[in-house]
């Protein structure tokens, strides 16, 4: 086992890693930005290095920065949590080739699984069903409009490198192919450096479903169940809730046997997320493979009752799960809402700022993941997450009605937060009849003026 692990990130993700990995006794560096000094991962780490000023590409992202603090510090491993660095090949294999180990998945990996063009390939290779799509990089409008042509309308145009909702448009009629593409770029080359697209059929009203993996060195390959993560607003994931209404148990196994096929075959190792879109009629596309860990993990223990994060380390030190697939049960259900500095009564404008009030929920069944506090400056130069609070219950109901409660509970003041939006949503007639997919906020809640 490790004996330090540098954390490279920040907020409510790198406090979660330091709390997993003192209860596994391993000492923690954290590394900062001057932004972030006053922070609770710089407060609770066994150390903290400074590695920059605010802005990410001094800090958070200045890989040569990270690893000098790394070797400084003595660190064994480095964990990238999620965003920044956790899906960036290079710094994974930097991090080896300088003795530290990386947790998350090989590097020629994350390269493959990063370009969604090579993974739609490999997984449709693997004879998964996969949405109909290009099989290449569009690299100009007559190649997208002879991709379209054979796909047929609505289709939507995709950053081959990104995901987290950027560089996507959805294209409905043939006349507003032009404009959109261009636009789909133009945002794909800001977000993630190259303007790289492809094309796949639009599918309305869908339900976005990803299963946890966990694979070890030995081969051996679990899946934790499903989370229902269709509450997006610019596809950008602001609700989730494991299990599903949508999946019947036999539904479940075939696509849970699905998602360790596909994560099998690539030789995956560490924590990932095989991820579907389901149709009105049910039948699943797999989409892509998230290398890391995601944001929405936290619905997944509730319901499981693992540690997704300790159980990371663990891979990564080298050992193997210490259980099988017939040792995970699903018990009750989890809802998890994300809590973000912005304002919903102004198209979701991020408010950073000081909290000025701070009161967190409590009772049973209650989960929070933050890293904030009163008197707590919110910095504008990084995601607005404040925090994500979990509920469970022993029914999907359960769950929901202590999510009202504990939304009614939860104090920030200061600042604009989501909160009153997830409180429309957790009341909504067709949220609590589980009847929601992905287009569902800007097709039903906005109408209503939320």
């Amino acid at each position: 086992m490790f004996a330090k692990i540098l954390i490279a990130n920040r907020g409510e993700i790198a406090l979660r890693i330091i709390r997993a990995c003192k209860e596994l006794g391993i000492e923690t560096v954290v590394v900062f930005s001057k932004e972030d000094e006053h922070s609770l991962p710089v407060r609770f780490a066994d150390e903290a290095i400074c590695i920059g000023p605010r802005e990410p590409a001094e800090s958070y992202l200045n890989v040569p920065r990270i690893i000098s603090a790394a070797e400084v510090a003595g660190a064994d491993a480095i964990h990238p949590g999620y965003g920044f660095l956790a899906e960036n090949e290079q710094f994974a294999e930097i991090c080896r080739s300088s003795g530290v180990e990386f947790i998350g998945p090989h590097p020629e990996l994350i390269k493959k699984l990063g370009n969604k063009v090579e993974a739609r390939n490999t997984v449709a290779r693997a004879g998964v069903p996969i949405i109909s799509g290009s099989e290449q990089i569009i690299r100009n409008k007559r190649e997208a409009a002879e991709a379209t042509s054979q796909i047929g309308y609505p289709v939507i145009l995709k950053a081959a490198l990104g995901g987290g909702g950027r560089g996507m448009r959805v294209v409905w009629e043939e006349k507003d192919l032009d404009i959109l593409f261009d636009l789909a770029r133009q945002e794909a080359k800001a977000s993630f450096g190259k303007p790289d697209l492809y094309v796949e059929k639009y599918l309305e009203r869908a339900i976005h479903i990803e299963f946890q993996i966990l694979a070890d060195e030995s081969g051996k390959v679990l899946h934790f169940g499903e989370r229902n993560c269709s509450i997006q607003r610019r596809y950008q994931k602001l609700m989730e809730e494991s299990p599903s209404l949508v999946l019947d148990e036999s539904l479940r196994q075939e696509i849970g046997k699905v998602a360790v096929k596909v994560t099998r075959e690539l030789g995956y190792v560490g924590a990932g997320t095989v991820e579907f879109l389901l149709d009105e009629d049910k039948k699943y596309y797999c989409m892509e493979m998230n290398t890391r860990l995601q944001v929405e993990h936290p619905v997944t223990e509730m319901v499981t009752g693992k540690d997704l994060v300790k159980d990371q380390i663990v891979i990564a030190a080298g050992d193997n799960l210490p259980y099988s697939q017939e040792d995970i049960k699903i018990q009750g259900a989890a809802i998890e809402c994300r809590i973000n500095a912005e304002d919903p009564e102004k198209n979701f404008a991020s408010c950073p700022g000081k909290i000025t009030a701070f009161h967190l929920p409590g009772g049973p069944g209650i989960r929070i993941d933050t890293h904030i506090y009163s008197g707590y400056n919110i910095p504008s130069a990084y995601d607005s997450l404040l925090a994500k609070l979990i509920t469970w219950g022993e029914s999907r109901e359960e769950a929901r009605v202590r999510m009202k409660r504990a939304l009614e509970e939860f104090v920030i003041e200061g600042i604009k937060t989501t909160i009153p939006f997830h409180q429309r949503i957790i009341e909504n007639e067709h949220f609590r009849k589980g009847e929601f997919y992905t287009n569902f906020v800007e097709d039903q809640l906005l109408k209503l003026g939320v």
